[in-house]
């Protein structure tokens, strides 16, 4: 299996909407998604994520599919350093990296005091990786503990190593695969890589940034029996904006991106 999360464009957060460089990279986007054998589309039901969606969608005349549970995980919080609610990360370094609870699991981020204070927030995350697993239960993959099983797999595969001859034989390109491609946020895509492959939800927040319209690509490793977890390929690529010299834009991050 082939995960694609798809960030949004470069945002108009005051109107739900994209800025006229935010439907620039979708444009851009689409034309690379465009090529691709895709099983199906999902969509945040977010005016941002379903313009960014609608440029690809139009070019392959496909639909997507709405998913209210891909929203963006914006729900607020108290931020008592800066003064102000906003959504809950983007916490000063001295603050969130003093609470222990944000490095050992993946869910440690619902014991920061200030989350505690919203119960809509815990009630949310639960809500978002258990519809994520329902949807993957739907393609075969079922969640067991920290990892996945998919029943189908029948070959009792046991690969030992990445570059043997074994490995290429049972891992060659399946034309049928699944390939979803969700158009959604940076929030919500690192909370759901929190629960897919088991890092604390506020350090995927505070150390990755994921600029408008960049991919991140996870693919399934099936090396033992029935046994299935997710890697990461890529994160924020933005291949697609670099090759036509379009800069990538800082939306989201306290910084510049870097245009390399």
């Amino acid at each position: 299996m082939k995960l694609v999360f798809v960030r949004h464009g470069e945002p108009d957060y005051k109107n739900d909407a994209l800025t006229e460089k935010g439907r620039e990279e979708a444009r851009l986007a689409a034309e690379r998604i465009s090529g691709w054998d895709v099983t199906e589309f999902y969509v945040s039901p977010l005016g941002r994520a379903k313009e960014t969606a609608s440029y690809t969608l139009d070019k392959v005349k496909r639909e997507a599919v709405e998913l209210p549970w891909i929203r963006e995980f914006s729900y607020k919080v108290y931020d008592r350093f800066c003064g102000w609610s906003g959504v809950p990360w983007d916490f000063v370094p001295s603050d969130w990296t003093e609470c222990e609870d944000m490095f050992r699991l993946e869910d440690g981020f619902l014991k920061f005091p200030c989350i505690l204070e919203n119960e809509t927030i815990q009630k949310e995350y639960y809500h978002v990786i258990e519809e994520f697993d329902r949807l993957l239960a739907s393609y075969g993959y079922h969640r067991d503990r920290k990892f996945y099983r998919n029943p189908a797999i029948t070959d009792m595969r046991h690969i030992v190593s990445t570059t043997s001859e074994e490995n290429r034989l049972f891992n060659a390109p399946d034309p049928d695969e699944p390939v979803l491609v969700f158009f959604c946020h940076l929030g919500v895509t690192c909370l759901i890589l929190s629960h897919l492959i088991n890092i604390p939800f506020e350090v995927l927040c505070h150390g990755f940034y994921l600029p408008p319209t960049s991919l991140t690509i996870l693919t399934t490793e099936q090396r033992w029996e029935d046994q299935v977890y997710f890697r990461v390929q890529a994160m924020g690529d933005c291949a697609h904006l670099l090759t036509a010299d379009h800069p990538i834009s800082s939306a989201g991050l306290f910084g510049s991106a870097f245009q390399g």
